[in-house]
């Protein structure tokens, strides 16, 4: 995380995320597959396997994501339209998701926040056990009862994130707050609003300017208007 200074003079924590553009590889509908959605690809990789090769039509790309879309937006995109960072603009609230870190085997008092046992009064090395954690007439341990075990490696979405600073020329975001996922992972960023495509080079048009024709008109000749003058009468 870093910090982004306001133009009042406050600082505030954001973190820097790197948004590369994202290409369509694949638009599913609910006629073919049951259900439309979008599936798009990022980053780079240099070892694919054929059938990636088959489906990504040699792009060789690093990660792919499948995001569900509506029915009727379906029309809207094409396979190899570009998504970028011009969607999102500064002030948007979003939602981030990403892998939180993996922590291993975690006894109850990390992963849970259990207060432990008192250290004195016959407790001998027993400050960080769970206790009791079976029921005394089921004899049993009920489903769902919080013990040690594999801690972080879940998807988490962390809800409410405002973005600071948007620059397109480095593609880096700024949100305030922290995101999950270690440091150099992949997340997912969710808004709300229209997606814009970015156009491709080959589909832009540039329509030729025809000349105006513009008519010569010479400029007429004006005569002098010569007005009588009035001859005065002399009395005699």
């Amino acid at each position: 995380m870093t910090q982004k200074y306001q133009q009042s003079g406050a600082s505030v924590p954001v973190t820097e995320i790197r948004v590369e553009p994202c290409c369509v590889v694949q638009v599913k509908t609910k006629d073919n597959d049951g259900y439309a959605s979008l599936q798009l690809g990022c980053g780079t990789s240099k070892h694919i396997n054929k059938p990636g090769r088959g489906h990504l039509k040699d792009k060789k790309f690093s990660f792919l994501k499948e995001f569900r879309i509506q029915e009727t937006d379906k029309d809207k995109f094409k396979v190899g339209d570009i998504i970028s960072i011009t969607n999102f603009i500064a002030g948007d609230i979003i939602a981030v998701t990403g892998i939180s870190k993996g922590m291993g085997f975690q006894g109850v008092v990390k992963r849970h926040g259990f207060k432990g046992q008192p250290s004195t009064h016959g407790h001998k090395d027993q400050e960080r056990m769970p206790g009791a954690s079976g029921a005394g007439g089921k004899q049993h341990v009920f489903p769902g009862k919080r013990m040690p075990g594999r801690m972080g490696g879940s998807q988490i979405t962390v809800q409410n994130l405002e973005i600071i600073e948007v620059d397109e020329k480095s593609n880096a975001m700024f949100i305030k707050g922290a995101v999950p996922g270690p440091t150099n992972s992949m997340v997912w960023l969710k808004g709300i609003g229209e997606i814009s495509i970015v156009p491709k080079a080959d589909e832009v048009k540039s329509e030729a300017i025809k000349p105006q024709e513009t008519a010569s008109v010479a400029p007429a000749e004006v005569k002098p208007e010569v007005q009588p003058t009035e001859e005065k009468k002399e009395s005699k």
